[in-house]
């Protein structure tokens, strides 16, 4: 199909069907754009929402996210997952309003020097958020275009990018792409799923390969199965009885970098050499059930253990490394999933003084 066919199909579709009322559409700033585009990184419209109005009603601005403590900044952006992100767009805004003087780059090549900025994120800031013509290629344009043209290969592998993007360039219309680059988003989103896809709906099945030759199910092709392999870890939860838990910050490179954690240990003998060293006297050590946890290139199976301090007022602990968080008063910290819900299940039922 020419590529001014495809277009017109995708935006005639888009004017009655796509998403005209998301948060980040209205007043559509580089700035905003560029937050909506940081969150959506493999996370669905709905989860982001709320996030992203937070967001915007603590930080109006790129100089305001910039002056923001880092730990505020994940505090945030608790429970949205890979954190990775908010420490990015924590520095890049630094960038921006230091040294670019809050004006986002106009060139794909520029943008994508700042911090957790690739070339499709790139295209739609620029698209959506600066009017300015540049394709993007983000795992639901991708999916369209590995079924409309059925094309072979595991969409990230280099081979095939190469071929996605000279496709989303050629398709991407001179006029109206900013409408299309939002339309692409809509129709991968909310048409051409992942699974179960309304091809009924869709303005482009008529040309679909996959869709002529049923195997909409086979496209894209999946990532090649590798073994995930699976870690353990014991945490500690020190409790004393003012209510407050000890808390690590973690180093700012690996998993949860920079995020605040129950210290790690490999078994109970080193909680308990732990605890002596720290002169932290416990009444007893009480194991939680075991809680499993899921990256992208492992498992984590964690074993909570919940010691109860007598006290821990006099005990002296390296100044930005160690925190003692209150249970009655949230600090703004960030924090991972899996600590949030563990020190909510103190809340709940550890209310009383032991």
């Amino acid at each position: 199909m020419p590529s001014k066919s495809f277009s017109k199909r995708v935006l005639q579709w888009h004017a009655h069907s796509g998403r005209h009322d998301l948060p980040w559409q209205q007043d559509p700033t580089p700035y905003r754009v560029w937050v909506s585009e940081i969150m959506l990184q493999q996370t669905q419209v709905a989860t982001v929402i709320p996030y992203f109005l937070n967001c915007m009603r603590r930080y109006p601005d790129v100089h305001s996210l910039a002056a923001a403590p880092l730990d505020e900044v994940l505090h945030m952006w608790t429970g949205l997952g890979y954190y990775a992100r908010a420490r990015n767009m924590h520095k890049a805004a630094v960038i921006v309003s230091n040294e670019l003087e809050g004006k986002f780059p106009r060139t794909v090549e520029s943008l994508c020097e700042l911090p957790g900025i690739g070339r499709s994120t790139a295209g739609a800031i620029l698209s959506l958020g600066s009017n300015v013509r540049a394709p993007i290629l983000d795992g639901n344009v991708k999916r369209v275009l590995c079924r409309f043209h059925m094309i072979e290969g595991w969409p990230d592998k280099p081979t095939v990018q190469k071929v996605l993007w000279k496709i989303a360039e050629e398709d991407t219309p001179k006029a109206g792409f900013k409408e299309y680059t939002q339309a692409m988003m809509d129709l991968g989103a909310t048409v051409c799923t992942r699974s179960k896809p309304q091809c009924e709906n869709c303005p482009l099945q008529k040309d679909c390969k996959a869709y002529s030759n049923e195997a909409t199910s086979e496209f894209p092709h999946r990532k090649p199965k590798t073994q995930i392999p699976t870690k353990h870890t014991h945490m500690l939860i020190c409790q004393d009885e003012q209510r407050r838990i000890l808390l690590e910050k973690r180093p700012d490179s690996g998993i949860w970098g920079g995020l605040w954690s129950f210290p790690e240990f490999e078994d109970e003998t080193s909680i308990n050499a732990f605890l002596a060293n720290m002169r932290l006297s416990a009444k007893a050590l009480e194991p939680w059930d075991e809680i499993k946890h899921t990256f992208s290139h492992f498992h984590l199976k964690i074993k909570p253990i919940r010691a109860q301090i007598d006290d821990s007022t006099q005990t002296i602990m390296e100044q930005g490394r160690w925190l003692w968080y209150s249970l009655e008063q949230e600090t703004s910290v960030g924090l991972a999933a899996p600590i949030k819900t563990m020190l909510d299940k103190l809340r709940t039922q550890y209310r009383a003084k032991p």
